[in-house]
């Protein structure tokens, strides 16, 4: 599934954070820097690159969109998958399970479109990833699943990965407070 399809139905599980405090969910548009950043933390943290477990496993998805050639995962499947899981889940579908805290990386929907054509993707998927970013498709999936004072928000537009894994492991760590609802992208629109 790309960043853009609001069709997924939460699982009720997932606003219950009290048995799993240890559990972190990367997520944000596809070509925000979720995989690149997480890379970087897998020395600290055990980092669940999930689209790569999904691709790997043919239990885990139901059928291939075939206009955007992407699979479409199965949640339940895959929270079955994942079990008692701790650690940093990084992918645009983190925020569909049980967390204690979501990192939802962003960046400027131009800045999404042209790393999504450079790794490409075809230029309708990326302006669709373009447009989900823009109206905080993610952003307020992660809200709604998890409350606003679980979620925090990483501009990764202008920062190197490094810092952006600075970031998040300052939201994982505590040291700074959850910020949904600061970063704007309307202005695209």
């Amino acid at each position: 599934m790309t960043g853009t399809e609001g069709d997924v139905e939460v699982d009720d599980r997932a606003a219950d954070h009290s048995d799993h405090p240890d559990r972190v969910a990367v997520t944000g548009t596809p070509g925000t820097g979720k995989s690149t950043a997480t890379a970087l933390l897998e020395g600290e943290y055990d980092v669940i690159h999930l689209n790569d477990r999904i691709k790997g496993n043919d239990d885990l998805w139901t059928e291939r969109d075939a206009e955007r050639d992407t699979l479409v995962a199965d949640l339940d499947a895959v929270a079955d998958h994942l079990g008692d899981w701790t650690g940093v889940l990084d992918s645009h579908l983190a925020h569909h399970f049980e967390v204690d805290r979501v990192i939802v990386l962003r960046c400027r929907p131009e800045t999404v479109e042209d790393r999504l054509r450079d790794r490409g993707e075809p230029a309708s998927t990326a302006a669709e990833n373009a447009e989900s970013e823009a109206l905080d498709v993610i952003l307020s999936e992660a809200v709604a699943a998890h409350g606003m004072e679980n979620v925090y928000e990483v501009d990764t537009t202008d920062r190197e990965p490094e810092a952006v894994a600075d970031a998040i492991r300052a939201a994982i760590e505590g040291a700074v407070e959850p910020s949904a609802g600061r970063v704007d992208f309307t202005d695209y629109l």
